[in-house]
């Protein structure tokens, strides 16, 4: 249950942190359709652990290996299978918490819910699943090639940019390590990781998504609006705690007077605080939104927790770990923003 996504275009994936190999099914994808699949792997590569002084050490190649529904470079319109296989695996970095529960991870859910749990990283908790979303939304970028998206870090920790994102240049985003639009404030950033990692210690942030180029009328009313499904993607995120898109909270501080978006002759607005989704149907401005994330919850301290049998005990975090999730994720929002429209499309198509 619960391991897909989309209506149309829906990722189906299977696999735990640390068994042989991770993977899904990607079914709903039109026929014909050129793919680039050396794009897919350099979606991957941006996701991938190992990158920088300010993510896990973990070295895992995340080679992607399509197994069904491409044929000479073009999608067959039949069921796309892929797989990444695990090949960086240290279980025994967790074998200190087979019956110790970690604060604030999935491992007391998942034993009172299933009655049996992975504590080799968490299994299908484990963000490694998040990989396998990359895939779905490089392919689904491929299907919805006009429609721009774009995330980037805008805060880690007490360190925010306060300025619009018209106001920064997009390809600064990929030339530092934190993933930050504004390159000044990206050095604040890697300088706080940094710091709070040799402390033991983690961080969160968020992440901004803008979603440029969009055609008027995707979404539903009522229970299928596209912005609702935006939450849902975004929430399904290991460590993701808020979600907001539009004016979000802050909208909730003005008067009416001031929020409304006023109309342009061509219909487009003056102002664009609804956020590009009016009545949860798009009106043609850009989609933006804003993603909170929980500072990682495997403290290289110790700390106080229980066992299986609630009995007090004393534990520490060991092995390889983000000090902050935040510059990995930037892809993943991306992912699931891509695979969320491109269902949209697909649907606002099939009612043409």
């Amino acid at each position: 249950m619960s391991n897909s996504i989309g209506n149309l275009f829906k990722l189906t994936t299977f696999g735990e942190s640390h068994g042989p190999a991770i993977g899904g099914v990607i079914d709903g994808f039109p026929g014909g359709i050129e793919l680039d699949l050396s794009y897919v792997q350099q979606e991957l590569d941006r996701r991938k652990p190992g990158q920088s002084k300010i993510t896990t050490q973990r070295k895992e190649p995340d080679q992607v290996e399509f197994l069904s529904g491409i044929f000479e470079g073009k999608s067959t319109g039949t069921s796309i299978g892929f797989q990444i296989k695990n090949t960086n695996q240290k279980s025994k970095d967790y074998s200190h918490n087979v019956d110790v529960y970690r604060p604030s991870h999935a491992d007391y859910t998942y034993d009172q819910k299933y009655g049996v749990r992975d504590h080799r990283g968490g299994g299908r908790s484990s963000a490694r699943e998040t990989a396998n979303w990359i895939v779905g939304g490089a392919i689904a970028k491929q299907l919805i090639k006009d429609v721009k998206i774009t995330a980037f870090t805008s805060s880690v920790g007490e360190i925010f940019i306060d300025k619009p994102y018209q106001d920064f240049d997009f390809a600064n985003i990929e030339q530092n390590i934190v993933r930050c639009a504004d390159p000044d404030t990206a050095e604040k950033m890697i300088s706080h990781i940094s710091e709070v990692k040799k402390q033991g210690d983690t961080v969160g942030g968020t992440i901004t998504c803008v979603i440029q180029n969009i055609p008027i009328g995707l979404g539903e009313p009522i229970f299928n609006k596209l912005h609702a499904a935006l939450g849902q993607a975004m929430l399904s995120i290991n460590a993701v705690k808020g979600f907001e898109y539009g004016s979000g909270f802050c909208g909730a501080k003005m008067k009416g007077s001031d929020h409304n978006d006023l109309f342009n002759q061509d219909g487009s607005t003056k102002t664009n605080l609804s956020g590009g989704i009016q009545g949860g149907i798009t009106n043609g401005m850009d989609i933006y939104f804003r993603v909170a994330f929980k500072p990682v919850a495997t403290l290289i301290q110790k700390q106080d927790t229980i066992d299986s049998k609630g009995n007090n005990v004393e534990m520490q975090g060991r092995g390889r770990h983000d000090p902050c999730v935040v510059p990995r994720a930037v892809p993943i929002v991306e992912a699931l923003a891509a695979m969320v429209m491109a269902d949209f499309y697909l649907l606002a198509r099939a009612r043409s």
